[in-house]
């Protein structure tokens, strides 16, 4: 349900488990045991979540951009991606920053020939760039933006 949120929020630097595969009773229980916020879209899972004491958040908007508007404005974090604090899109671990010669094997060879910052994942070993999909990114995040 939220597994395109979670991505932008591991971008973001949030530390975001997504679980899309167990029932609502055990969901709000991995929240409770992991001192987590439950993110749903799910207004009867909010409501049984919320009526047993988890913290929940009930995720509104129609678009990415509005979704991570409400969420920025309701946490409290910048809409801003930081790679110092992103973590994986995956797998939801810190990406480092890696040379070139590192990754080189990893890359297709327009890639290595047009950009030079990369970044790996150390779980998954995914690795990231800015490439052509970063200004749809970033036009994601200024329209979060304005409506933040």
């Amino acid at each position: 349900m939220l597994g395109k949120l979670t991505r932008w929020l591991r971008m973001l630097g949030q530390d975001v488990v997504y679980t899309g595969s167990i029932d609502d009773k055990e969901l709000i229980q991995k929240a409770e045991k992991e001192h987590r916020v439950l993110l749903t879209r799910d207004l009867e899972l909010y409501q049984q979540a919320i009526g047993r004491g988890t913290e929940a958040f009930l995720v509104e908007g129609k678009t990415e951009a509005e979704k991570l508007a409400n969420m920025a404005k309701r946490f409290k974090f910048k809409l801003e991606i930081d790679v110092k604090i992103s973590r994986c899109p995956k797998c939801n671990a810190r990406i480092k920053s890696v040379s070139k010669t590192h990754i080189i094997k990893k890359i297709p060879e327009t890639t290595a020939s047009f950009y030079n910052e990369f970044w790996e994942c150390p779980r998954c070993r995914q690795v990231y760039w800015r490439g052509a999909h970063w200004k749809r990114i970033e036009k994601t995040l200024i329209q979060a933006k304005r409506m933040s």
